[in-house]
Parts: structure tokens; C-alpha cells; sequence
């Protein structure tokens, strides 16, 4: 039986305690932990419903762990609960935003057994006592401040962080955002291709009509079209067609 390299606290909280001699000392019920420097130093278990009584144990006392309990080796320290609720920490803390607006809580971290040291927190918006609540990630960068009871942290919503169990509510969410996204790529891409197409068309309907001008022949073949010699004989042709409209001009002239 063997301890895992990392382990989450919900985990632990799921296990009862039992000593080398064999006793059952009850649940773990709540870490033990030093919040100034983001680790856990023990845990706390509750031997019995009927007595205020605590057993305090260290991290180093941690032997061994399997589906429902852990094993521990040495004595526990014993104290009262009305102690205990004095001791910092940051479970079930309130996580607030940068601009200093509460957006949930702290509903577990993940941990190192042997050390102790706490790798990232997860966070929730509601009470993490509820089941099927999403879990967001925070790492210990993130966190700029924190107080009994409450920290700060240099981001604006959870969707800010990664997801690391999400909620049918959130899944849904989380779907419907991306297929918003996707039919707003489609609608996009769709209105490029149209107006890629219609340029084209215009493109295209501006050479034909400039190719038409261009192999037109009567523009250029009437002058072929007549006997002419000279340039003289040309002039002399203007100079009659210019007199006959002139004369065509006076007897339409009722003055005339």
C-alpha cells in the first residue's frame, strides 16, 4: 500500500482513519493547513458523533491509502473543536475578482502527500457542498492577495480559467458558446465567398464588354467600305454632303 504523489482533498475527506494498532479513528473532516504559504501540514479526523473532541494528525504520519481508508502510524495530538475553528484556512474561502467583486468559493486543491505543498486550488461559484457543481482551476500565480477567510485573484470570471469539471448546466453553456462561435465562422466564410463571387462577376462582365468594342468591325472597315483614292477625293466628299445639308436645311425654311 503505497501514497500517491498527488492527491486531491475531496479524496481524502472520503476516507476514515485507522492507526497501526487497528483502531478506526473516524473521518478526515478538514485539513490542516498554513495558508501564508499554500500548504497542507495534516489533516483532522472525528473519532466520534457524540464527543467535541479532534485528533489532530501530521502529513509525515500518512502511510498509506486505498479505496476508504488511510493508514497513519505514530499518536495523534487530541484537542477540541472550539481550537480548531480558530486555525487558518482557505477552504471555503471567498475568491474575489480583480475589481474586487466576489465570484465563488474554494471547494478543494490538489497536494503533494509527502510535502505537503499545494499545486493549484479548484473553485466553484455556489457551495461546493452541493453535487454536480463545476470546478475551475486557479493556480497559486493567480492569487495576488489573500485574508482569513478570502482571497483575491488577478482574474474577472471563471471563464477566464480552465475548466476542470463542469456541470450539465455548464456543459450546456459551454456548447452553446461554441456552437455560436462556429455559426458565426460559416456565416462569415459564406459572406466572402459571396462577395468574392459577385467581383468575379463584375470582373468578368467588364472584359466581355470591352472585348465587344474591340472586335467590332464596323467602327473601322466603313472607310474600307468606299472607293476612295486620295485624300483629296475625301475632302471633296465632306465639302458636297456639308452643301447638301445646307440646301436641305434652307427649303425646310418656311421663311426661305
Amino acid at each position: 500500500m503505497t501514497v500517491p504523489k498527488k492527491l486531491l482533498l475531496s479524496d481524502l475527506l472520503k476516507h476514515n482513519v485507522r492507526c497501526e494498532n487497528g483502531i478506526d479513528h473516524g473521518p478526515v473532516i478538514t485539513p490542516w493547513m498554513h495558508p501564508p504559504v499554500h500548504r497542507i501540514l495534516g489533516f483532522i479526523s472525528r473519532p466520534s458523533n457524540l464527543r467535541l473532541e479532534r485528533e489532530v494528525w501530521r502529513l509525515d504520519q500518512l502511510k498509506g491509502i486505498n479505496q476508504q481508508e488511510v493508514y497513519v502510524k505514530g499518536v495523534c495530538s487530541v484537542s477540541d473543536e472550539q481550537t480548531l475553528d480558530r486555525f487558518p484556512t482557505l477552504m471555503n474561502a471567498n475568491v474575489f475578482n480583480k475589481s474586487g467583486q466576489k465570484i465563488g468559493l474554494i471547494a478543494d486543491f490538489l497536494f503533494e502527500p509527502k510535502k505537503g505543498n499545494i499545486q493549484y486550488y479548484l473553485v466553484s461559484r455556489s457551495n461546493p457542498l452541493i453535487p454536480g457543481t463545476s470546478r475551475w482551476l486557479l493556480s497559486i500565480d493567480q492569487i495576488i492577495d489573500k485574508q482569513p477567510g478570502s482571497i483575491s485573484c488577478d482574474i474577472e470570471t471563471f471563464e477566464d480559467l480552465p475548466i476542470q469539471k463542469a456541470s450539465l448546466k455548464e456543459e450546456f453553456l459551454s456548447k452553446s458558446r461554441k456552437w455560436k462561435a462556429q455559426f458565426q465562422d460559416l456565416t462569415y466564410n459564406a459572406s466572402d465567398k459571396l462577395e468574392g463571387w459577385i467581383d468575379d462577376q463584375i470582373s468578368e462582365s467588364d472584359n466581355d464588354s470591352y472585348e465587344m468594342l474591340n472586335d467590332d468591325p464596323s467602327y473601322d472597315d466603313w472607310i474600307d467600305n468606299l472607293d476612295i483614292d486620295s485624300s483629296e477625293e475625301f475632302n471633296r466628299m465632306n465639302k458636297s454632303k456639308k452643301n447638301t445639308n445646307s440646301t436641305n436645311e434652307r427649303d425646310l425654311d418656311p421663311w426661305i
